[in-house]
């Protein structure tokens, strides 16, 4: 996992994340446990931002707004690491 300031992830209209396979989890339970090994020693991340999509508000004259809080899209590239190498 890249290391980056939390508002480096609230700037840019579009977001493209590139995710390897093997670090898909089912549960939040499983993203802690894998943060607290990340960081060594059972901690947590000083910071942590789930980045899920374009956030929405009404708050603007009533009209939706997309992006209000981060990207206004977000593309996930996955890449395969769990097959062998032929």
């Amino acid at each position: 996992m890249a290391r980056l300031a939390v508002t480096l992830n609230m700037l840019p209209d579009t977001r493209i994340v590139v995710l390897k396979v093997s670090d898909i989890v089912g549960t939040y339970e499983e993203v802690w446990a894998r943060l607290r090994e990340w960081e060594g020693n059972g901690n947590m991340p000083q910071t942590f931002l789930w980045v899920t999509g374009p956030s929405r508000t009404g708050d603007i004259e009533q009209t939706i707004q997309l992006g209000a809080h981060g990207p206004r899209r977000l593309h996930i590239v996955l890449v395969d690491d769990t097959k062998e190498n032929p």
